[in-house]
């Protein structure tokens, strides 16, 4: 259990940097260049996404990024993207919360569940043939 709640910190840690990188590159394509803000989202969510395959096998997990694991890596974030999306949406069209503040409430609603899966995903041993 130790271990566990290790990595989870170790997890959050990560996924701050992660959306400092996202945000960062969110605002940059959002306010700076005017991208619409969903546009913004899925390119500042692919490019935190390579980042973060990086630090949660590194950092996070400690184990060796593979190709494979890079492959099956995007099903860890499915949930976080549809998640964060859908509450982008909702906040922004239905609740009229600014789209400069809901890409960061999206990212805490998605985290418990995105943990599980990266973890299953990175520490799932290659099976040899």
């Amino acid at each position: 259990m130790k271990r566990t709640s290790q990595e989870f910190i170790r997890f959050v840690i990560t996924g701050v940097i992660n959306t400092f990188n996202y945000y960062a590159v969110y605002l940059l394509m959002h306010v700076l260049f005017n991208f619409p803000y969903l546009p913004s989202h899925v390119i500042a969510f692919l490019l935190s996404f390579v980042i973060s395959f990086f630090l949660n096998s590194y950092f996070t997990f400690k184990v060796k990024p593979t190709l494979a694991k890079f492959l099956k890596f995007p099903l860890s974030q499915a949930v976080n993207f549809i998640a964060s999306s859908l509450f982008m949406y909702v906040f922004i069209e239905f609740f009229h919360i600014s789209s400069m503040i809901t890409p960061i409430l999206a990212v805490f609603i998605a985290l418990p569940a995105t943990f599980i899966v990266t973890s299953k995903i990175l520490k799932k041993e290659s099976v040899s043939t």
